[in-house]
């Protein structure tokens, strides 16, 4: 006979991190998904999950029209809609995979 014990400890851990330029802000406000993405925590969002639907949208607006996008592409050429549109694209895989992720943002 014999008596097991376990200690566990659950630990915050990163499972998504991501960086993107404010050269980029207009084209998000132009996707609808600014707030989303720079100011979740204004519309009351702190879970991935809540942002699975909006990324969504604005990637397939983002995609039915690249040139509409494209002239808010950064002057200084830091900041393109090919790197947006990837940016969002990962962020909603992201958000699938770990919906009950919180959300944590840095400006």
């Amino acid at each position: 006979m014999s008596l097991d014990i376990t200690l566990t400890r659950t630990q915050p851990a990163d499972v998504f991190w991501s960086n993107i330029t404010h050269n980029l802000n207009g084209m998000a406000v132009e996707a609808g998904i600014y707030e989303s993405i720079w100011r979740p925590e204004e519309l009351g969002i702190t879970k991935a999950g809540s942002l699975i639907e909006p990324l969504e949208k604005a990637i397939l607006l983002l995609e039915s029209d690249p040139e509409r996008f494209r002239k808010y592409n950064a002057k200084n050429g830091w900041g393109t809609y090919e790197q947006f549109l990837e940016f969002v694209k990962e962020y909603y895989q992201a958000c699938l995979t770990y919906p009950d992720a919180e959300i944590s943002v840095s400006r």
